[in-house]
């Protein structure tokens, strides 16, 4: 059997090695498919194939443009946009496997490449509560990046799109899962990695809500005892962290307080912001949230759900704020 490992070396070359994988082999040494340089590499903890895992999981997958031009349609079936492309939905050909693609917009001189960035980061991890990447699409100025598809859609699409609001043990499961991943980000991998972009609509759902923590590209990856990296670009500006604002280092307190914004919303079904509302203290929801913790009438947040367990919620909220 035949597998393959593709890297992004942090000067911008990529790099595609195979191996013949035999039995029975703890460590694994590639061969590098081009005459471009002389890496050498064995398989290791932040390798595509170990004697640990499942190598299929590490494995990715290299397409041609036109392969994904056919299992998308033409780029037809668009699933949203964000700051750095589209994302579109589609259909391998021959396995029937249901992927998304992420089609990646030009990046101008002096600009973080967001597939250096994302490929970078999720090589380096292998969480439950993380997006898994399938493969990637790297010709000239047109690069792609390919996911599984999850068919719940968004966290922000699960919370303000249904007909009512989900159930509150099905709203703490997913809480849990974003903070367990974010956890992993932050403590368990070899580098701490900050993701810098938190929000529900890069929190994604499968088959069975489990959450993937999702879209890495503006994520900073520290060295070993490094505990701040400089700013970047900035996510969306309602999760904005202080640090942002300030324009000074950024720590792992970005995504921290990311995440109090992400489970007051988790906690309410509401987004951060609404202009929509009964007076000018609920705009902010945090402000709202503070007023109704201040004024013991946390009851106000799940007004009309049943079986929601109040002292759990409490928590949640001095967590969130």
């Amino acid at each position: 059997m035949i597998i393959h490992r593709a890297t992004l070396d942090l000067n911008g070359n990529f790099r595609l090695y195979s191996h013949q994988l035999e039995s029975n082999t703890i460590s694994h040494n590639w061969q590098i498919l081009n005459d471009e340089c002389d890496a050498k590499g064995q398989c290791g903890l932040n390798s595509y194939c170990s004697s640990r895992v499942s190598t299929e999981q590490f494995t990715l997958r290299s397409f041609t443009f036109d392969e994904l031009d056919e299992a998308i349609h033409g780029f037809q079936d668009e699933l949203g946009k964000g700051s750095f492309g589209i994302v579109y939905k589609g259909i391998l050909p021959g396995d029937g496997k249901n992927i998304v693609v992420k089609r990646l917009k030009k990046v101008n001189t002096g600009e973080t490449d967001q597939i250096r960035t994302e490929m970078t980061v999720i090589r380096r991890t292998n969480h439950r509560n993380l997006v898994r990447l399938f493969g990637f699409c790297v010709e000239g100025s047109r690069k792609l990046l390919v996911y599984g598809y999850l068919g719940n859609g968004s966290l922000a699409n699960f919370l303000f799109n249904m007909n009512k609001r989900p159930m509150w043990k099905e709203r703490t499961r997913i809480a849990l899962d974003v903070a367990k991943g974010v956890l992993y980000l932050h403590e368990e991998c070899e580098g701490c990695i900050i993701h810098c972009n938190l929000k529900l609509h890069n929190i994604l759902l499968d088959d069975s809500l489990t959450t993937k923590i999702s879209d890495f590209g503006l994520a900073k990856l520290l060295k070993p005892n490094q505990t701040c990296s400089t700013p970047g670009t900035r996510g969306a500006a309602w999760y904005s962290a202080p640090e942002w604002q300030n324009s000074s280092l950024v720590s792992v307190k970005v995504d921290v307080y990311n995440f109090g914004v992400i489970l007051l919303e988790i906690i309410c079904c509401r987004s951060n912001i609404e202009v929509q509302v009964c007076s000018a203290d609920e705009i902010l929801l945090s402000t709202w949230v503070y007023n109704c913790f201040i004024g013991g009438e946390l009851n106000k947040l799940v007004e009309g759900e049943e079986e929601v367990d109040m002292k759990m919620m409490e928590r949640f909220v001095k967590v969130g704020l």
